[in-house]
């Protein structure tokens, strides 16, 4: 008997997926296609060639020097000169740069004669990225223009050359990036937004399957179709969704690891455990929000506004440790938290579960937690009210 109510139950929801294209929509194609607009969004990695200007009020030789050194860069494109510090800021403004580089007037002159000049730039950081990649590239170049003319003064002097670089530059630096020595932004940015994406579309599609039973008046039969067990009518429920999600899952993972190629130092095998867990916690959450708030629009609400605050405050954007504390302990009860962090582990750094345990346990959690209000959403599904 309960055999028989548990497959009509699975019935019962795939005739439903079946009905509505909406299911599909929020299920399959926005998740997928997310992925592959970011992946090809980002498709070069890490940005290069930001528009910049340079302003030369010395026109002297040292000062084609320095214009030479910008031009030279990866990271610059030094499209306009322009003649002083208003024409460059009102290109900025304009949007035409992102920054400039101002050489002042006399400055040949001050560096060889023993003076101290004064080498400005300037950067719009309202655009972040291009702003900090302008802002990279000035200060390499000042620093560099620096170090040339403490060398011609120590030459002047009569200071053997072979010294010189000593007492310039008496440390050497080389620097060697772990686990993303491309210095790839896509590597890092890429799956943590799609899969932030692919966790808000399963709270949402998880709220939408379970309150518009609720809106439309059919949740009794829900019930009764399942023998009046609200555990197991969310099972046949959600069932058919975890099986669907779990697939795309996959089919993300593959886009990241199999098509683009990310790197993976560890394993496959958890990181596919991970998404699997990161799939039924986020079921988990909607069904909390359900519980709590068994009304479409309300819980369509507070769904939307978690899932698209978590892009902030769960580390993609701007680390957990810096915000402010009643801020940061929201980024800890989101799924996509932990998962980003088993991503890094994992996939970057490849230090094994040993490292992750915890973040495994977590999204564990988030059933359970779920579980504690059935008999809440139960009593909603017996007697609907839907309130617009």
């Amino acid at each position: 008997m309960r055999d028989s109510l548990f497959i009509n139950g699975l019935r019962r929801e795939l005739h439903r997926l079946g009905s509505r294209k909406m299911y599909i929509f929020g299920m399959v194609v926005v998740p997928l296609f997310v992925a592959v607009f970011f992946l090809s969004l980002l498709n070069e990695g890490l940005p290069e060639r930001v528009p910049t200007a340079i302003v030369d009020l010395d026109h002297s030789s040292m000062s084609r020097s320095v214009g030479r050194s910008l031009r030279a860069l990866q990271l610059l494109d030094v499209c306009r000169e322009a003649e002083s510090y208003d024409k460059a800021l009102e290109q900025i403004r304009s949007g035409e740069t992102f920054g400039f580089f101002v050489i002042p007037a006399n400055f040949e002159k001050d560096a060889l004669g023993g003076n101290t000049p004064t080498l400005e730039y300037y950067t719009n950081m309202t655009y972040f990225v291009p702003g900090t990649l302008s802002f990279k590239g000035f200060k390499t170049v000042a620093v560099a223009t620096a170090g040339g003319v403490v060398k011609s003064t120590l030459v002047n002097m009569g200071v053997d050359p072979q010294k010189i670089s000593s007492l310039v530059q008496p440390v050497v630096i080389d620097q060697f990036p772990l686990n993303n020595p491309w210095m790839n932004y896509a590597i890092y940015l890429a799956p943590s937004f799609t899969m932030a994406t692919f966790a808000l579309m399963i709270m949402l599609m998880t709220v939408f399957s379970i309150t518009f039973e609720i809106k439309e008046g059919t949740s009794p039969g829900w019930l009764a179709a399942n023998g009046g067990s609200m555990a197991q009518a969310l099972l046949t429920k959600m069932l058919p969704h975890t099986v669907i999600y779990f697939v795309v899952g996959l089919g993300i993972l593959w886009l990241l690891f199999g098509y683009s190629l990310f790197p993976l130092n560890g394993s496959l095998w958890w990181m596919i455990a991970a998404t699997m867990l990161l799939v039924v916690a986020s079921q988990a959450f909607g069904l909390f929000i359900c519980s709590v708030v068994p009304n479409p629009r309300l819980s369509f609400s507070l769904c939307s506004l978690f899932g698209i605050l978590s892009f902030s405050f769960t580390g993609f954007s701007f680390p957990v440790s810096s915000m402010y504390g009643f801020l940061a302990v929201f980024s800890w009860l989101a799924p996509i938290r932990y998962w980003f962090l088993i991503y890094i582990n994992e996939a970057l750094n490849g230090v094994g579960l040993y490292y992750s345990r915890y973040y495994f346990a977590a999204l564990l959690l988030f059933p359970f937690v779920a579980c504690l209000l059935l008999r809440r959403l139960g009593k909603a599904c017996q007697n609907p009210v839907y309130v617009p």
